[in-house]
């Protein structure tokens, strides 16, 4: 199933060569399965692109990344290793959405674009970077690419198992997602600075968001899980204890 799924999302990214592409395709006729999670994948990113339009790279972020291309042919090892992967960021983030001068629009623009960090992660083969249900593994695993770690809280006991964690981009700036299953629903649990404000519980597209916050973070919560379970997430990882 997950090579199932690896294909059908490099099928529908274009990036099959014509060969596997009809082979993917007559497989599609014959799995009524297979055709309908091809068909919920192109609507999903459909409603993805009619919702949140793409966001273009900022002229600065542009020169800056050009600025490490043109010389990466005279540049030793990792340094021409690093000019390609800024390239290849660039070039590959069609899929990632900037939220720029959010003002006083925060809590209105903000919960779309992580409903859509949700559904992308969703898309993927895993909704995670690093995979560990150990609160001792996720937290270390940010140390290093955020500024600081986000608070970890084991909520197993109450029916929330900790899944993982990654990294969201968020208005260019690299913030901690963590990743809980409640049976087969996952919960995205992004920090964000508290500036961005924080908006009433709500609903986009069938997917639940409750937020609140902490000190200078504000945790947004997202899921297809009922309102009612996913308050309930929320209440206990407010009052659980958190990785020292």
């Amino acid at each position: 199933m997950t090579d199932d799924r690896l294909l059908l999302n490099a099928y529908v990214d274009g990036e099959l060569d014509p060969a596997h592409a009809l082979e993917f395709e007559q497989r599609l006729a014959a799995d009524p399965a297979l055709a309908a999670a091809h068909a919920r994948l192109v609507a999903l990113r459909s409603a993805i692109a009619a919702r949140l339009p793409r966001e273009q790279a900022s002229p600065q972020l542009r020169r800056r990344v050009a600025a490490l291309a043109r010389p990466k042919a005279a540049l030793p090892g990792w340094r021409a290793l690093a000019a390609s992967v800024a390239v290849a960021f660039v070039a590959g983030s069609a899929l990632t959405y900037a939220v720029r001068d959010f003002g006083a629009n925060a809590p209105d623009q903000l919960p779309p674009v992580l409903v859509a960090s949700h559904l992308r992660s969703l898309m993927a083969s895993q909704p995670f970077d690093v995979a560990s249900s150990d609160r001792h593994t996720v937290k270390p695993w940010f140390n290093g690419k955020i500024p600081e770690s986000p608070r970890v809280v084991n909520l197993s006991s109450q029916g929330f198992e900790l899944a993982g964690g990654r990294i969201d981009v968020i208005d260019l700036t690299p913030v901690p997602t963590l990743i809980y299953k409640r049976r087969l629903h996952v919960i995205s649990l992004t920090a964000l600075p508290s500036k961005l404000g924080t908006s009433p519980p709500r609903t986009i597209d069938g997917y639940n968001i409750v937020d609140w916050t902490d000190g200078n973070l504000t945790y947004w919560a997202i899921s297809d899980l009922a309102a009612s379970e996913l308050e309930e997430f929320a209440r206990a990882f407010r009052a659980g204890e958190a990785e020292p």
